[in-house]
C-alpha cells in the first residue's frame, strides 16, 4: 500500500486560505484516483512539532557521550520522541505534499521546525571526506505553495524546499504555486480557479 503524507502548514483552514484551498482540491481527485491509498496528514500548526530548542540540544549532546535516553529529563525525553515520530514518519512516506503560504519571502516558521525533525544526520543525510551525501531514496515530493506576488520558484521559501530535500537525496519535486492574487487582485479569483484545476490534474498522476 502506498502511503502519501500530507503536511500541512498554514494555521487556517480552506475557507481562509488558499494554499490549503487547492491543497484539498488535490486531495479530492488524489483520493479518487487511488483509493486504496493510505493517506496521513500533519497538520503543523495543531500538531506537536518539537522545536530544537536547549532541551533538544542538550540531549543530543548527552546521547553522543554515552548518557542513556532513560537518564535525559523528563522534558528531554519527551521531546526527542516526538522528533524521531516525526522523522520516522517522514521516512517511511511513499509520497509527500506540502502546503505552505509565502511569509515575509519564506516558509512559515512550523514548516521550517519540521525541516528541522527530518533533516537527521546520520538518518537522512549523512556526512563524509566530500561533503553531505542525501541518504534517502528518491520519493515523488509535490509542494504547494501561495504567493501574494509573482515569483515563479525564486523565492526563499521554494527554493529551500527543494534545497533540503536535495540535501537528503531527493530530487523529485515538482511546484504548485498559487500566485499573483495581491498584485492582481482583480485576476484572484482566475488564478486560483487555474490552480484548482493543475491540483485536480496532479491528483490523478501524482
Amino acid at each position: 500500500m502506498t502511503k502519501l503524507l500530507v503536511v500541512k502548514a498554514h494555521p487556517l483552514t480552506a475557507k481562509e486560505s488558499r494554499s490549503v484551498f487547492v491543497a484539498g482540491e488535490f486531495l479530492t481527485s488524489y483520493r479518487q484516483a487511488n483509493p486504496q491509498d493510505e493517506i496521513e496528514e500533519l497538520s503543523l500548526y495543531s500538531d506537536s512539532i518539537p522545536l530544537v530548542d536547549k532541551d533538544i540540544l542538550t540531549a543530543f549532546s548527552a546521547l553522543a557521550q554515552g548518557t542513556l535516553f532513560t537518564e535525559l529529563s523528563t522534558a528531554q525525553q519527551a521531546k526527542l520522541a516526538r522528533f524521531d515520530e516525526l522523522t520516522a514518519q517522514f521516512m517511511t512516506a511513499d509520497k509527500v505534499v506540502i502546503v505552505n503560504p509565502m511569509w515575509n519571502l519564506s516558509i512559515p516558521p512550523m514548516l521550517k521546525a519540521w525541516f528541522d525533525t527530518i533533516m537527521v544526520v546520520g538518518k537522512t543525510f549523512k556526512y563524509t571526506a566530500t561533503g553531505s551525501v542525501g541518504l534517502l531514496a528518491n520519493k515523488p515530493i509535490l509542494h504547494i505553495q501561495a504567493n501574494g506576488g509573482t515569483y515563479k520558484g525564486e523565492d526563499f521559501g521554494a527554493k529551500y524546499v527543494h534545497l533540503a530535500m536535495s540535501f537528503m537525496g531527493i530530487t523529485d519535486v515538482q511546484d504548485l504555486f498559487v500566485e499573483g492574487m495581491d498584485h492582481n487582485p482583480e485576476l484572484a479569483e482566475e488564478i486560483v480557479a487555474e490552480a484548482v484545476k493543475k491540483a485536480q490534474e496532479l491528483g490523478k498522476t501524482f
